[in-house]
C-alpha cells in the first residue's frame, strides 16, 4: 500500500509540475535509468537561469524516463529539488 501511495504522489507532483513550471526543450544525450538521470543538450531553462548547455538531472520518478531514447526531442520541466537539479516532467515533442 506505501508503494501506491508513493507512485500516486509521484504522478500528482509530476501534473502539478508541468502545470506550475515553465517547460524547456531539449535533446536527450544519454539515459541512466540505474541512477534515475537523465542528460539533456537544453536550450535553457528560464525558471532556474539556465543558458543553454548539456546538463545531467536527477528525474523525479524513474517512469519518466520510460518511453524515451537517446536523440529524442524532449519538452521538460526542471527545479532545484534538495539542492539537485531534477526533470519534474518529461515528454517527446511533437
Amino acid at each position: 500500500m506505501k508503494s501506491l501511495l508513493t507512485l500516486a504522489a509521484a504522478a500528482t507532483v509530476t501534473i502539478s509540475a508541468l502545470a506550475q513550471a515553465p517547460t524547456s526543450t531539449g535533446e536527450v544525450t544519454k539515459i541512466d535509468a540505474a541512477q534515475s538521470r537523465i542528460t539533456l543538450k537544453h536550450k535553457g531553462v528560464k525558471n532556474l537561469d539556465m543558458p543553454p548547455m548539456t546538463l545531467t538531472f536527477r528525474v523525479a520518478d524513474p517512469k519518466l524516463l520510460e518511453g524515451l531514447a537517446v536523440g529524442d526531442e524532449v519538452r521538460f520541466t526542471a527545479a532545484k529539488v534538495n539542492g539537485s537539479y531534477t526533470v519534474t516532467a518529461i515528454g517527446k515533442a511533437r
